[in-house]
């Protein structure tokens, strides 16, 4: 199987009023076409920032060196105007809280149908039939219809359905997750893995799902690399993390995953750890309806 998504020594640096942060240092992985790639760790330790690095929607004052590429193109080294072309048609994001992604004063049929007309020559008509459909395939109910609402008429799970649709309108190669059910209740938690598991097969897409919960990997990932402080501590096949975990970091944290057999009276297992420097910097968004910890 092919390589689609090879990122090779990725670094990335933000530049602060007390020195420079080293937010991810020298991370490599790779995720094959079709595949799907898992990366777990706490806040602060570089998920996000390695995610944005690929879709280079970092703030200016970010520092990234290394190489990622997608298929033959280096996206780190392309033009400005050839990578607008790839955001959104070859490489889509969901972001995690879709009520801030949104916006809140346009429809939402029209704001799926706003991806269609960015990449597609088409005209509005046909650009808003492409959105009621992409709605449909989110299994949104009566979607000629709530693509005629806002935001703000939906619930939080249909809002999260939105932004998949967004985000596969025009049939992207890769698709990354950014923690799409973490503001979800357990139920439509479980609904949304499910949909994205089901459009994974349907559409042959790779995918980079983050998360800082490894139970909710294993679901839905082939591989998993555990991030820690920047850097990537362990990465395996997703079985074999599970059953055979080497740094201590991934066993501590998939001995914190509650099951139907933890002992009531035995409080669940924690992972001790300092905050790191990154933790220390104040939350921004850094795109839209996406926050993260960066220099000011």
């Amino acid at each position: 199987m092919s390589i689609l998504l090879q990122i090779e020594h990725l670094n990335i640096t933000f530049a602060t009023q007390t020195g420079d942060v080293n937010a991810v240092r020298d991370v490599s992985f790779s995720i094959p076409e079709s595949g799907t790639l898992g990366l777990v760790g706490e806040s602060g330790s570089g998920k996000s920032a390695t995610a944005l690095a690929v879709l280079r929607l970092l703030p200016p004052q970010a520092s990234v060196s290394g190489a990622i590429h997608l298929g033959e193109a280096d996206l780190l080294r392309l033009p400005e105007e050839d990578m607008r072309a790839v955001r959104g048609a070859h490489v889509s994001m969901i972001f995690q809280e879709p009520m801030t992604a949104l916006n809140p004063v346009m429809r939402v049929g029209d704001q799926v149908a706003e991806a269609v007309l960015a990449h597609q020559r088409t005209g509005k008509r046909e650009a808003w039939q492409r959105a009621v459909e992409a709605l449909h395939e989110v299994a949104i109910p009566d979607p000629e219809h709530r693509a005629r609402d806002y935001p703000h008429q939906l619930s939080g799970g249909q809002r999260q359905r939105v932004m998949i649709a967004m985000a596969l309108v025009n049939h992207p190669q890769l698709l990354i997750a950014d923690e799409p059910t973490t503001a979800l209740d357990v139920t439509i938690q479980a609904q949304i893995l499910e949909l994205l598991g089901a459009l994974r097969e349907k559409h042959k897409l790779a995918m980079l799902f983050i998360s800082h919960d490894l139970g909710v990997v294993s679901r839905v990932a082939d591989r998993v690399a555990v991030m820690l402080g920047g850097e990537i501590v362990e990465t395996g096949p997703v079985a074999r993390i599970f059953a055979a975990a080497a740094h201590p970091y991934t066993r501590g944290l998939i001995s914190a995953i509650p099951t139907l057999k933890t002992e009531r009276a035995r409080p669940l297992a924690t992972v001790e750890r300092q905050p790191s420097a990154q933790a220390a910097l104040p939350l921004r968004e850094i795109a839209p309806g996406h926050w993260a910890r960066t220099a000011p």
